[in-house]
């Protein structure tokens, strides 16, 4: 057996302890009784355990050297044994005492976060968090020299694999230039809308559910292969040939749950697709988190919010909930999926203002790991940019820069992902309905099918065949363009308003 064979079957084995992972993390977040916690805790320990001793075995860099001069290998092979590297470079950068120092600190952060949070209090936060950041640093910096980048880059590194902040820099810059007109631009044009008409409930959570199903498989969800549950935190997750999704209900208001759903939707969708003939092997896998983002917010964003599809989709809604009268048109229903509010939290942002929230997120924590900011700075320099791009006046720090649990959670280098997908979702649908006339009349018609196999074809098949600025190159013709997505903005909320 060669070196590479050798290495794909251990890699196959990777893959089924993180597919059991993974139905164990979905288990706890929807279906776990409380009293099961602590044993679950030892099971999940047990597997990461047993999967980073499989990743990090010394004859793995034997093997990969080895592998480096076989010849004959195809061009999936190459690209499978470049993510097995990157792979191995990511678990054996970081000293095992360093990892564990990290998590025990992440773990008694986030219960000060619980409390700090609510009460407002960043000073509370401070000790705890100015640990996790230390620490990150340190992780920042053996990872930047195995992988031979920044320290920034070496944890975006995690999430975007090649990820350049000098692009990002200069797209988000772009972007930086160009909001804070626009939302002024369409907070005026807004003003001359018609009211938005209220949908009178209550919504019974079990008839939302079955929109929620039947929307699911219009965009093609397999039910064979995955299922829809319920959890606090709405999420994609489970295994290779069994995708699981959640969302949360409000009986008040099913919209939010309703596009909830078709967000993650979008996310499965690409778990569902991908290339068939290497699942179980690391080139098989997304493309990373900003492309992940872009299939849900295709499906959420750029399908189900267009006027195409609600065209499709009200009549659906008001025959559901037995609704009558003008809050139940189309029309209506537009101007409630596309209003523009600004607000301070990111998670209730529409669609215009939430890119304002990523970038001051990526340039403050970016600072910080490059030791370009103290930490004692944060809580100013925050409500700085949400003055200058949103015109907001942050009066808490529970408003402001504790709101999030990324950074007491650890995971610095993640933010950028979620603009970086809204993004590509613009381009990624341009081309689409470039490339095939039928992609709007289809989801006029609540048909998904001509979006969904372009974005098969395109995306989803291709797993990590290519780095992500080649592939969205030769899906759409030209590299991360934000001009694009701008373009749809301006029609979105301005032409079409």
């Amino acid at each position: 057996m060669s070196a590479y064979q050798t290495l794909e079957r251990r890699f196959a084995r990777l893959a089924a302890i993180n597919d059991a992972l993974g139905i164990l993390h979905w288990d706890t977040e929807t279906l776990m009784p409380p009293g099961a916690a602590d044993g679950r805790a030892e099971q999940l320990a047990t597997l990461k355990v047993l999967s980073h001793e499989l990743l990090t075995d010394d004859d793995n860099a034997d093997l990969l050297a080895d592998a480096e001069h076989e010849r004959e290998l195809s061009n999936w092979q190459e690209a499978n044994l470049h993510e097995m590297r990157r792979a191995y470079l990511h678990a054996t950068a970081v000293p095992g005492d360093l990892v564990e120092a990290s998590s025990r600190a992440i773990s008694r952060c986030e219960m000060v976060w619980r409390e700090a949070r609510p009460a407002g209090d960043f000073a509370m936060l401070l000790p705890s968090l100015s640990e996790v950041l230390n620490l990150q640093r340190q992780i920042a910096a053996a990872k930047a020299e195995a992988l031979g980048c920044s320290l920034y880059e070496a944890l975006l590194d995690s999430y975007e694999p090649g990820g350049n902040t000098d692009h990002i820099d200069k797209v988000f810059g772009d972007l930086r230039a160009f909001l804070p007109g626009f939302i002024g631009e369409v907070l005026e044009r807004q003003k001359s809308r018609p009211d938005i008409l209220p949908l009178q409930g209550p919504f019974p959570i079990e008839t939302q559910r079955a929109l929620g199903v039947r929307m699911m498989q219009a965009a093609g969800f397999d039910f064979n292969k995955g299922r829809l549950d319920i959890s606090l935190h709405p999420f994609c997750g489970g295994a290779t040939h069994d995708v699981r999704l959640t969302t949360r209900y409000d009986e008040d208001d099913f919209t939010k749950a309703l596009m909830g759903v078709m967000h993650e939707t979008g996310h499965a969708l690409y778990e569902q697709n991908r290339p068939a003939d290497w699942l179980g092997q690391p080139v098989s896998e997304a493309r990373g988190m900003s492309l992940h983002e872009s299939q849900s917010l295709i499906i959420e964003m750029q399908a189900c919010r267009s006027r195409a599809f609600l065209e499709f989709a009200a009549p659906v809604m008001r025959d559901s909930f037995g609704g009558t009268g003008p809050a139940w048109e189309a029309a209506n229903l537009h101007r409630m999926y596309t209003k523009v509010d600004p607000g301070f939290i990111r998670v209730d942002a529409d669609e215009v203002t939430y890119p304002a929230h990523i970038l001051i997120r990526y340039d403050l924590e970016k600072a910080l790991i490059e030791g370009d900011m103290t930490l004692a700075d944060l809580p100013g320099a925050w409500n700085e940019g949400m003055r200058d791009l949103l015109g907001l006046k942050v009066t808490t720090d529970r408003l402001g820069c504790l709101q999030d649990i990324h950074w007491p959670g650890g995971a610095w280098g993640y933010f950028p992902t979620y603009t970086l997908g809204a993004i590509t979702a613009a381009q990624l649908f341009d081309a689409a309905t470039r490339a095939d006339d039928n992609v709007l009349p289809g989801l006029g018609r609540g048909d998904f099918f001509p979006l969904v196999n372009w974005l098969r074809t395109n995306i989803h098949s291709q797993g990590s065949l290519l780095p992500a600025d080649q592939l969205l190159t030769k899906a759409t013709g030209r590299p991360l363009d934000a001009s694009v997505y701008e373009r749809h903005l301006r029609r979105r909320y301005l032409e079409e308003a």
